[in-house]
């Protein structure tokens, strides 16, 4: 039986960068389903454009806010150095396409602030959590206004964490998710070839799952390598109440991403996946391609590293080339199918 938050038992992930529409997330909660928009990377008010679009369908949702890091803001000198080094070694991607890599830009929290009073002012049933803690008294604030809130975490450290600040729920994350890692406490760093990643932890989603519901009472959702019915009936019997899924809907014909990247999903050029910062200066698990080779170790430096690669992600795009395009998949990503939205929840839910 869904818990009473959701409703059901699959939850479309909030996947920044265009993906995650109002279109789709209609799609999403007509096929039984529940839906997140994305405000990342999005002004005010685009965002508040979307919660109408999303409305106005009478879609069930929620928002996805991201945490913005007050380390980073600005970055240390030290941090500013690397930058400045990742910025020269990036000229050469950007004389590729015949564009220039801007200068650093170390101010960006995201219109932050004014997200979250938009949202109070304005509410939403479900406001969900990425890359941080918004801290009790925003939690409180949205409660009041009458939004249950979720924070997504990563470990069962970031997990008591968040049940402390007053959680109504929790998206628990695994390093197998595609996008950018949630986690915000310190983690494990170990080299590869493909340069320094977060310490992947639990073996799997259910495991790191079955932890976290051993130490916290909330409401859990399950997010990472859920792709199809035996993965969802796994992370159910591990104590989640949903399952969080972004990757599974990417190629759906309601997905907002770009033909180019649906097509590298399905591409057999394209053989793994790892969690980099070579696009963004924040680990985000994607497709190996040239980009992710050739720039092993990118500073930690988020959002800076982003706004560096920005356009260059642009131009590779406009060229129809994906050996630099970030295409965050996680590790389910050859069972992505094509069809509709209602296709796959069938499939999920039947």
């Amino acid at each position: 039986m869904p818990h009473a938050l959701f409703g059901t038992r699959i939850i479309a992930a909030p996947m920044a960068g265009g993906t995650s529409t109002p279109g789709f997330v209609t799609a999403v909660h007509q096929a039984g389903g529940l839906g997140f928009l994305a405000a990342g990377y999005k002004s005010v008010d685009a965002m508040r454009a979307e919660i109408g679009a999303a409305r106005a369908s009478g879609a069930r949702f929620g928002m996805n806010l991201f945490v913005s890091d007050a380390a980073q803001l600005p970055p240390s000198k030290a941090v500013r150095a690397q930058l400045e080094e990742y910025r020269g070694r990036l000229a050469a991607d950007a004389l590729r396409y015949g564009v220039e890599v801007p200068p650093l830009r170390l101010d960006d929290d995201d219109h932050w602030q004014g997200k979250v009073e938009a949202l109070l002012a304005d509410p939403v049933e479900l406001v969900s959590f990425t890359f941080g803690l918004p801290g009790a008294d925003v939690v409180r604030a949205f409660q009041q206004a009458g939004s249950a809130v979720l924070v997504t975490v990563t470990t069962v450290a970031e997990a008591l964490e968040a049940a402390g600040q007053g959680a109504d729920a929790l998206v628990v994350q695994h390093a197998s998710a595609g996008g950018h890692s949630a986690a915000f406490q310190a983690r494990t760093v170990h080299a590869s070839r493909e340069g320094s990643h977060v310490d992947s932890g639990p073996g799997t989603t259910a495991e790191l799952l079955a932890r976290v519901r051993s130490a916290v009472g909330l409401p859990l959702l399950a997010a990472g390598g859920v792709m199809d019915r035996s993965g969802l009936d796994e992370v159910l019997a591990a104590g989640a109440q949903a399952a969080q899924l972004g990757t599974a809907f990417l190629r759906t014909d309601e997905s907002g991403a770009r033909q180019l990247y649906k097509d590298a999903l399905a591409s057999p050029h394209f053989t793994e996946t790892v969690l980099t910062r070579a696009f963004t200066g924040r680990p985000a698990r994607a497709l190996v391609n040239e980009f992710v080779r050739d720039h092993p170790d990118a500073p930690e430096a988020y959002p800076a590293v982003h706004h560096l690669t920005a356009p260059l992600r642009a131009a590779a795009a406009a060229a129809g080339d994906p050996e630099r395009l970030n295409l965050w998949a996680g590790t389910g990503w050859q069972r992505a199918r094509t069809g509709s939205v209602a296709e796959v929840m069938a499939e999920l839910l039947g």
